[in-house]
């Protein structure tokens, strides 16, 4: 199949499609600037992406349903050329949650429905009034919830309309099976949303999730910001690497742009995060080059297995997803 910029989307396991590149749109929301999200999702949507990629706890999710509204209404695209991927947070894990998660994400967007919902993270929170709830010495509050009963409620959500596809992320083999061999199931995950770029290639999970009919969508697929609060400052800024800058020069391309198209080549959705007009235009430009077969196996090769986001200030939780290989 041929991917070109107007047209890259892909089938999902359920009959629907996605579109192979996205728009990340997380920023901090204590140092973002109000409007930020707003004008880098209507630039975007210009630009020619069709994937947003948002979650309730990014507090922004109002600005990007307002972007997408506006270029609905300006005749740029329909409700139905977007995809937009929305999460559940660790605080909605109950099952009598779930479905008031997702509805108040509904609310904030402005729209009828997500195209793909998913499980932010295999962990749960207590839940009530924050986000993120901590004991008296600043610890996390965590809650005991079963993965089935949140995906069953979330199967619920999709009968209802709320959400045309149903995924997960941060998840490992473990936990995927844990859903994929849930008695009465009636939805599969169509997605597994995880951290991939050179630096960290996941092959065993990629290739459980292709086995499996499992989309791999990639965050994080440039590297990542090098915020120490939650970010592993040991791994050394992937676009710097020689060999991507080599073949980015080859190619007469930038090693971001070598980095994405390497992840689409192998069938991974990427979702670059940018809020920065230069980048949101480049990040797009990658469907007019290819790389070779021996390119591909040199990236492969860059491979050092060590993740950026490692999350360690919830490495405690009994679900933590990367105590496991994979």
């Amino acid at each position: 199949m041929e991917l070109t910029a107007a047209s890259h989307s892909i089938p999902l396991s359920d009959g629907n499609k996605i579109p192979l590149m996205g728009l990340g749109t997380y920023g901090d929301p204590s140092t973002t600037p109000k409007g930020t999200t707003l004008e880098a999702v209507k630039l975007a949507i210009e630009v020619g992406y069709r994937h947003i990629d948002g979650a309730l706890m990014y507090f922004n999710e109002h600005e990007v349903g307002q972007a997408i509204r506006e270029k609905i209404a300006d005749g740029t695209l329909k409700r139905e050329d977007i995809f937009y991927c929305g999460k559940l947070w660790n605080t909605f894990h109950p099952p009598e949650l779930v479905r008031a998660a997702l509805q108040q994400t509904l609310k904030t967007l402005q729209l009828d429905y997500v195209d793909l919902y998913i499980i932010e993270m295999p962990i749960a929170f207590k839940p009530g009034e924050t986000f993120f709830p901590k004991d008296e010495n600043g610890k996390c509050l965590y809650h005991e919830t079963d993965l089935c009963a949140t995906w069953e409620a979330l199967e619920a959500c999709k009968e209802a309309g709320l959400t045309k596809s149903l995924g997960v992320s941060n998840f490992n083999k473990r936990q995927l099976e844990l859903i994929l061999k849930k008695p009465g199931l009636k939805h599969r995950p169509v997605s597994n949303q995880v951290e991939c770029h050179p630096y960290f290639t996941q092959p065993k999970l990629l290739e459980y999730c292709q086995q499996n009919n499992i989309l791999v969508v990639g965050y994080s697929p440039l590297g990542t910001s090098r915020d120490a609060s939650w970010v592993n400052l040991a791994c050394p800024p992937m676009l710097e690497d020689e060999l991507l800058v080599s073949i980015a020069h080859k190619h007469k391309k930038t090693p971001a742009q070598v980095a994405l198209r390497f992840n689409i080549q192998r069938g991974v959705a990427v979702i670059p995060k940018s809020f920065n007009p230069h980048h949101i235009k480049d990040n797009f430009q990658v469907f007019d080059f290819s790389l070779s077969d021996a390119e591909m196996k040199a990236i492969l090769g860059l491979n050092k297995n060590i993740r950026f986001v490692e999350l360690p200030m919830w490495s405690d939780h009994p679900e933590y997803p990367f105590n496991d290989s994979y």
